[in-house]
């Protein structure tokens, strides 16, 4: 068996793309003399500051409305032990295990940044339970984002030998996990216990995972839009690259380029092969719409790696000029902001995919069967089609409202702002989930049209080679049959890595 690669952290921080092949790729993770040059950096004022009893947040104070209570130094301990326990809260079904990994990565970058004053034993014993594949069972919900406290206090507790975790494929007690991985439970000391909380690595974490989900979207959603085009016979005016560079709103060239990349040796640039000057808009306005998407996915991945390159702790650790600073930088409102436009910029894709569909299927405007229905209307065809597709958009028009606003004020009143960063990330995520529907529905839709079009033999290479990899998943619809089944095989395809060796994106 091929042992699993190790990502080093060490000069360089990690990228997202890094974080989602330790997290979906079984990648193991390894701490270079740089990273821990920088946590030994923050731990030796740490306890400096923790021998001369000068006060700092977190290590000789309580937490929230509790900062004006002094700890004593025979407290110390005792209290970062008991900080985990007093944050494990959360509630609701449990992250996958993708996202633990996710969230144990971020953590012990953010620890590797210096700023946290975590002790190298913890950031160790973080790197060690995530190489060994010790994955807490933490609650989804909870988190408003003032740091995500609660699953990273349950993350704690599981690691300092309590509650349970998911390892080797079973959910067993933690100390029994650890004791037959052969790691010792987490020996929490001065500022641990709230080292291992004081940061918003779910957010972040989860926010790499749906960077590459969304990607995938891109290239799967593109593609799915060049077989619409061949089937409704469009005018490909619309990707015509003089035409974009005109008015070069964001990203627009660059979809306008990968379309036309998807659709070299199509019949459709033959003069007088479309059917119509124009059409719809969801059609025409394909490179505007995914440019705003690939637009504001730059942005929110550059929010994400600020995250993920930084210590964002509360307070800071400042090594080199031996100070600990109380500070804001744990808000992730403009994180939050950047993520609630992805959502909404995928909205906007989702209505696009939908109203596609409903033109293939209209007579009127397709000039194709109603329904795409190779028997005529003695049969349904992809009539009740058009149930997951109004349902499906439906549901994404929602998860794209924003629930980053106004929050309520908690902790008596001193947590009165907060992000609510991680369902920020969650609702992006679920409207991806959703989006693969769709975009499933598209393709099957286009291929169908294609063959009652009669012109599978006038697509280009790429959209030849997709109608083929639909066509192994899915038999053409020559009597109405159950469709659930198909959609799940495609849906499948559209969540997997682009396959397609020969279609190099530009």
């Amino acid at each position: 068996m091929t042992a699993s690669p190790t990502i080093l952290l060490d000069e360089k921080p990690l990228d997202a793309d890094a974080i989602a092949t330790i997290a979906r790729r079984g990648a193991r993770l390894g701490l270079g003399p740089a990273a821990l040059h920088r946590i030994r950096e923050g731990r030796a004022l740490i306890e400096r500051f923790a021998a001369s009893g000068k006060p700092a947040y977190g290590l000789n104070t309580g937490l929230g409305a509790s900062v004006d209570t002094s700890l004593s130094a025979a407290d110390l301990v005792a209290f970062q032990r008991s900080v985990t326990h007093s944050h494990s809260v959360g509630i609701g079904p449990a992250l996958p295990v993708e996202a633990v990994r996710a969230m144990l990565a971020a953590r012990i970058c953010g620890m590797a940044a210096g700023g946290t004053g975590a002790s190298e034993a913890v950031a160790a014993g973080l790197v060690a339970a995530l190489n060994a594949g010790i994955h807490p069972v933490i609650p989804s919900w909870g988190s408003i984002g003032a740091a995500d406290l609660l699953p990273l206090g349950h993350l704690g507790r599981a690691l300092g030998g309590e509650g349970e975790v998911n390892y080797q494929g079973r959910v067993m007690p933690a100390a029994q996990a650890l004791a037959l991985a052969g790691l010792p439970p987490l020996d929490l000391r001065e500022k641990d216990g709230h080292a291992l909380i004081v940061a918003n690595s779910l957010s972040t974490g989860t926010a790499c995972l749906l960077i590459e989900d969304v990607r995938l979207f891109i290239d799967w959603s593109l593609a799915a839009v060049a077989l619409n085009y061949e089937a409704f016979r469009s005018p490909l005016s619309v990707i015509d690259a003089q035409a974009l560079a005109a008015r070069p709103a964001f990203g627009q060239q660059v979809i306008g380029a990968r379309l036309r990349a998807l659709l070299i040796g199509s019949d459709l640039w033959r003069e007088g092969a479309a059917r119509r000057l124009q059409d719809p808009l969801s059609y025409r306005c394909v490179p505007q719409v995914w440019g705003a998407l690939s637009h504001v996915l730059e942005q929110a991945h550059a929010a994400t790696e600020i995250e993920l390159h930084h210590s964002g702790d509360n307070p800071i650790v400042l090594a080199e000029s031996g100070r600990i600073v109380s500070n804001g930088n744990f808000d992730l409102t403009s994180f939050a902001l950047c993520w609630e436009q992805l959502g909404q910029a995928l909205a906007h894709c989702a209505a696009g995919i939908a109203n596609r569909c409903l033109r293939l299927m209209s007579p009127a405007a397709s000039e194709l069967p109603r329904f795409l229905s190779a028997r005529g209307q003695s049969r349904a065809g992809y009539a009740e089609l058009q149930k997951p597709l109004a349902a499906l958009e439906a549901e994404i028009r929602h998860l794209a409202n924003p629930m980053s606003i106004s929050p309520l004020a908690v902790s008596d009143s001193i947590e009165d702002q907060s992000s609510m960063a991680p369902r920020v990330v969650a609702k992006a995520s679920a409207i991806v989930e959703r989006l693969r529907y769709l975009v499933a529905i598209e393709m099957m839709c286009a291929a169908t049209a294609i063959e009652l079009r009669g012109v599978t033999g006038r697509l280009g290479p790429q959209m030849r080679q997709l109608h083929d990899a639909i066509r192994d998943l899915v038999a053409p619809l020559k009597e109405d049959r159950e469709l659930s089944r198909d959609l799940e095989n495609i849906s499948r395809m559209v969540s997997a890595p682009w396959p397609f060796a020969t279609i190099a994106w530009p």
